[in-house]
């Protein structure tokens, strides 16, 4: 490695401030990047705060050239997803450079070379630093609008980065824009009404008072109906318990709806959240001191809502309930003064779930890339 050009491990608190300050100066010409805040970013990085980092081993590394910061990465090993998919899978996450292969080289060559140590066999990536839906995917379509709540965002010359690099595609995720100006399409508003009164489910909305019980029927909806996915298994209790209590903190409880049938038995839910990436924009990554008026004043004006989960038993399939979903939610975001929303991310390869987001109205515009390499 040049001289002026180095990558080192995080072991400092200054250097975990420097790995999640470092997009403020790479993006601060793009209109379209918007600012997290710094301190969730922070608790990303804590295993005290991220259930991720307690089921495996991480590294996460800083690249310098001529002692300033020019690009990080993070690197990891989810234990409990690869004894039950039996592999030896890591991961790579939170990837950033400024646009010069040899930086990014470097990172991918310090993330691999310690993946290897720790017995990986294959990395995947980029993935959730969290194991949430966050930042999961490389955006390789749909460039020109910011992301909403949660999705990635990042330059298109990344992809040539990892290609060049050898990395290979594995699948991708796509993002449907809905125009919710004129309600539901009317032929979802008739389907729905047929499939509501042949079936006789009903739908309603959270009970974030009672967010154990809330919770104990999402875990077991998401058992019962989660396919075989590569990359993903039903989360554990300590996950989830720490996604509940994301969602508490932002949810609107007329966006997250349950379909149960006429004993009570949850067929499906969906969670949506409002789009809080068009207030973050405004707070350049800082709630105190004055941010959090600013937080206060543009929530009240946020136009757009994001579903980003959507789970149906088997029960529930080919029964409208995920038609239903997708109908209610819209209803009630319009209703509460939403003019748009995003469907968002679903894998390439889960023909029903396109399709039924499609059939709802949906617009494909944006696809995240999960690649993958052999080690």
């Amino acid at each position: 490695m040049s001289a002026n050009l180095e990558v080192k491990e995080l072991q400092t608190k200054e250097e975990r401030r420097l790995f999640v300050e470092l997009p403020w100066s790479l993006y601060k010409d793009d209109p379209n990047w918007i600012p997290p805040l710094l301190s969730d970013m922070l608790a990303t990085l804590d295993p005290q705060k991220n259930a991720l980092l307690r089921l495996g081993p991480s590294r996460f590394f800083l690249a310098y050239q001529n002692q300033q910061p020019v690009g990080r990465i993070g690197a990891g090993m989810d234990l409990r997803l690869n004894k039950a998919k039996g592999n030896h899978l890591g991961y790579i996450t939170l990837f950033e450079s400024i646009k010069d292969y040899r930086v990014a080289a470097a990172l991918f060559n310090s993330a691999t070379g310690w993946l290897k140590e720790q017995g990986a066999t294959m990395v995947t990536g980029p993935q959730s630093p969290s194991n949430g839906d966050d930042y999961r995917g490389l955006l390789i379509d749909g460039f020109d609008s910011p992301p909403v709540l949660l999705n990635s965002y990042n330059p298109s010359y990344y992809s040539g980065f990892m290609e060049e690099y050898g990395f290979k595609k594995h699948f991708d995720r796509f993002a449907y824009y809905y125009d919710l100006s004129g309600g539901p399409p009317e032929r979802l508003t008739r389907g729905v009404a047929l499939a509501q009164n042949k079936y006789g489910f009903s739908v309603r909305k959270i009970d974030l008072k009672n967010l154990n019980v809330e919770r104990a029927i999402i875990k077991k909806v998401v058992e019962d109906s989660m396919p075989d996915w590569p990359d993903m298994i039903p989360p554990s209790d300590e996950e989830l318990i720490d996604e509940i209590e994301k969602l508490r903190q932002l949810a609107v409880p007329d966006l997250v709806l349950f379909i149960e049938n006429k004993d009570g038995e949850c067929l499906g839910f969906a969670v949506a959240l409002p789009d809080y990436n068009q207030v973050l924009k405004h707070l350049n990554g800082r709630l105190f001191p004055t941010g959090f008026f600013k937080y206060l004043w543009y929530k009240r004006k946020m136009t757009g809502v994001r579903m980003f989960a959507l789970f149906v038993t088997p029960q529930g399939r080919r029964r409208g309930v995920s038609a239903a979903l997708y109908y209610y939610t819209m209803q009630n975001a319009r209703r509460l003064g939403f003019t748009h929303g995003e469907g968002s991310t679903i894998h390439e390869f889960n023909t029903r779930m396109n399709i039924d987001a499609q059939k709802a109205g949906g617009r494909l515009y944006k696809t995240y890339r999960i690649y993958q390499l052999d080690l």
